[in-house]
């Protein structure tokens, strides 16, 4: 649908101020609203978020790969600090206002839920709360992204030390274990005085939004409808009943494949079944060619979709210095497109991401069809789904002569994923109970209590390691969480959709084609149906329940002893 009245693009927006973008919303919120205007309404506010979002997102882009250009961190903030908490309030009147016509489809009932639940928690308070958030976050970023460690002479980002924890030489593995984590004990006060703003602005938002604490206020304001936080007491629970015992036997059957009397932290990424580490591909160039054909074999329609990202310039994937880290898929709404950002240095983990971060992608591109903005992204639990269960989708296909690794490798890789898929079980499980202590005890404003809570979390889950001697390093994993910082509370979502995912690969062992057309079925739902159904809709179900994660947690137990089988002996 054309809209006169707005730009043409989001590159008009580019430079713009709120200033410029308010006028826009000012205009819709003057209409009169008759029943037959409000389709057309709707789809002009859609087009406006889609103009802005998209705007916002291509300058964060900008940012996150280059973090030193201070004309790009401005760009950035200004849409995160200023523009967007201002279009937030805006928005939150124009709900009201369709609201107060009466307007139901039931195509648009999950977005009105949505609607509702944000004109309950928001209060203008806040939004100058937001925006000094999001300020701390680029600060968050900045200081991580400049980080680097002197390596054999040579200043690297710290993604490029990641291949050196996978040497076989032991002494090697712990140098780099500790020249990476080494950043972090140094700027340690730096980053524990920011958390205390962010904690505190988050907490203020949350009493001014009439909660006691920022965990009961993130629930809906994450539209949490579908489960509570005891539910995810009941995840931490059986996480650590069930993948908390099943990592210590990986742990100490690698520890006994490695000939090791006690496993340390730099023992954790070498491969113990090879006696040198795997090498899928040696430039971003490979990297993407082999995704592509993988993608051909899962679906030639998701082939489709990935080429049109090369094609489009829409992937930045290798490790560079002044690049934020970790990785991302960030949607471009006005497009209907998708870009993905990784740190790449040639391992399995970086093929495991680019598929987790594909699976995002093509979600992005299932869902556009789905005429207003809001219709077309759900809940991170959703989103998530799409991305984990495309690793399990895609893993049958990684063997040459289309993929990344012959048969050998191919079961050392898959070796890999499935152990990682337990640690990361225990991990998610820890993190999130880190956070709600964080924002319920009352002691999360005390940066030597949350340091000392990190490290009992740790231990509740995370056994089978020894960390005698080592409390700093320890410690400085959660400042390494950029989630903990960023994105407060994102994490359980991994753990949910983690199940899910082995729910859908499960499926496939039976029907490979029938659990890939599911998988698209769920991703076309966007958000117009319940985290259930959604769930439903790609063959899983949504649990807490610790007999069902049992089940699931034997079911990669299982698989991870067929895989051993077919090794030679160490």
């Amino acid at each position: 649908m054309t809209v006169s009245f707005l730009p043409p693009s989001p590159s008009a927006l580019a430079k713009s101020s709120w200033e410029d973008i308010a006028p826009y919303f000012e205009e819709l919120a003057a209409r009169q609203l008759d029943s037959g205007d409000i389709e057309t309404w709707l789809h002009e506010w859609s087009r406006l978020e889609e103009l802005v979002t998209e705007a916002a997102a291509r300058a964060m882009i900008a940012y996150t790969i280059d973090t030193g250009n201070p004309d790009k961190e401005a760009d950035h903030l200004r849409f995160s600090s200023e523009i967007l908490p201002r279009m937030e309030e805006r928005s939150v009147e124009l709900a009201q206002k369709l609201l107060a016509t009466g307007y139901s489809t039931a195509e648009m009932a999950t977005t009105l839920t949505r609607f509702r639940t944000q004109i309950e928690i928001f209060r203008e308070a806040n939004v100058p709360i937001f925006a000094h958030l999001e300020e701390h976050s680029a600060r968050y970023q900045r200081l991580t992204g400049s980080m680097t460690a002197l390596w054999e002479g040579v200043e690297r980002p710290l993604p490029q030390l990641q291949p050196f924890l996978k040497s076989p030489d032991r002494n090697v593995r712990e140098r780099a274990f500790r020249a990476s984590t080494q950043p972090y004990i140094d700027r340690r006060e730096d980053l524990a005085a920011l958390f205390d703003k962010m904690y505190e602005l988050r907490m203020e938002a949350a009493r001014n939004a009439g909660f006691a604490n920022f965990r009961d206020y993130i629930f809906p304001a994450k539209f949490r409808f579908d489960y509570t936080p005891a539910d995810c007491e009941r995840f931490h629970e059986a996480i650590e009943q069930t993948a908390a015992p099943a990592v210590e036997r990986v742990l100490e059957f690698r520890r006994r494949r490695l000939g090791l009397d006690r496993l340390r932290p730099w023992d954790l990424s070498v491969d113990p079944y090879r006696d040198k580490p795997l090498h899928p591909f040696s430039s971003a160039n490979e990297l993407v060619g082999k995704a592509k054909r993988v993608f051909d074999r899962v679906d030639p329609s998701l082939g489709r979709e990935f080429q049109t990202m090369i094609d489009e310039g829409l992937l930045d994937l290798e490790s560079r210095k002044g690049k934020a880290p970790g990785g991302y898929c960030e949607t471009l709404h006005f497009h209907g497109k998708p870009f993905i950002f990784m740190n790449a240095v040639g391992l399995v983990d970086d093929v495991m991401t680019l598929l987790h971060e594909a699976g995002h992608a093509f979600h992005a591109f299932a869902s556009h069809p789905l005429p207003l903005i809001w219709q077309r992204h759900p809940g991170s639990e959703a989103a998530e789904l799409a991305s984990m269960s495309m690793e399990f989708l895609a893993a049958p296909h990684l063997t040459q002569p289309a993929g990344y690794f012959n048969e050998d490798e191919a079961r050392s890789a898959w070796l890999e994923h499935l152990e990682d898929v337990l640690l990361s079980l225990v991990h998610i499980a820890s993190v999130d109970a880190f956070q709600t202590w964080i924002y319920t005890s009352g002691q999360g404003g005390n940066a030597a209590a949350r340091d000392q809570a990190w490290l009992e979390v740790r231990g509740r889950f995370e056994g089978g390691v020894d960390w005698s001697g080592l409390e700093q390093e320890r410690v400085s994993r959660w400042y390494r969480q950029l989630h903990i910082f960023m994105y407060p509370f994102y994490y359980i979502e991994y753990g949910i959709a983690q199940l899910g995912a082995l729910q859908v690969w499960r499926n496939s062992l039976d029907n490979p084609a029938k659990a890939v057309a599911h998988y698209r079925d769920a991703l076309a739902l966007g958000a117009v149906r319940s985290l259930p159904e959604i769930y439903n809709a790609a063959g899983a179900r949504l649990t807490f329940d610790v007999e069902d994660i049992a089940e699931l947690v034997q079911l990669v137990e299982t698989h991870i002893e067929l895989a051993r089988r077919e090794l030679p002996e160490s």
